[in-house]
């Protein structure tokens, strides 16, 4: 797989830019472990490499269990998940599948029996973001780290 677009994240674009500030925003409104775990979860469903390969990382840093994240993709059958951690990532499900699931009243009343509506715009603008970092770095084929290095090797 060739990147199409390359050290995106390293040039001079206000857009970019604002995503990052973004993201900062976000990361000062919503635990750290909980919103790696959501960017792991929608990265899962979205297929992206390179973002599972970061989010995990940093899950692991801040403190994540890795047996947590072997479970992600089946949390709805683990109880290693609080019932905040389960509510959020049913929200962040629902809002990434939005074209499948219409943010369903039943997520909805789970997330806000855990979060304030604060906290709840600023999880579902999380969601949004890495559903927006999972389409860029798919669509401009970002390579995983493992990846680069073999490509680099051959």
């Amino acid at each position: 797989m060739t990147e199409r677009v390359t050290n995106w994240l390293g040039r001079r674009n206000d857009g970019v830019a604002a995503m990052a500030g973004v993201e900062t925003w976000v990361g000062r409104q919503l635990d750290h472990t909980l919103l790696e775990l959501i960017k792991t979860r929608v990265s899962q469903i979205n297929g992206c490499a390179f973002c599972l390969h970061m989010h995990s990382a940093d899950a692991l840093k801040a403190g994540e269990s890795v047996a947590r994240l072997l479970l992600l993709d089946a949390w709805e059958e683990s109880a290693l998940y609080t019932p905040r951690e389960r509510a959020a990532l049913a929200w962040a499900e629902a809002l990434t599948r939005v074209a499948d699931t219409h943010a369903p009243d039943a997520a909805w009343e789970e997330v806000r029996a855990h979060f304030s509506e604060d906290e709840v715009i600023a999880l579902s603008i999380a969601v949004g973001m890495i559903n927006a970092w999972n389409r860029l770095a798919i669509g401009f084929r970002v390579q995983h780290p493992a990846d680069r290095a073999a490509a680099a090797a051959a």
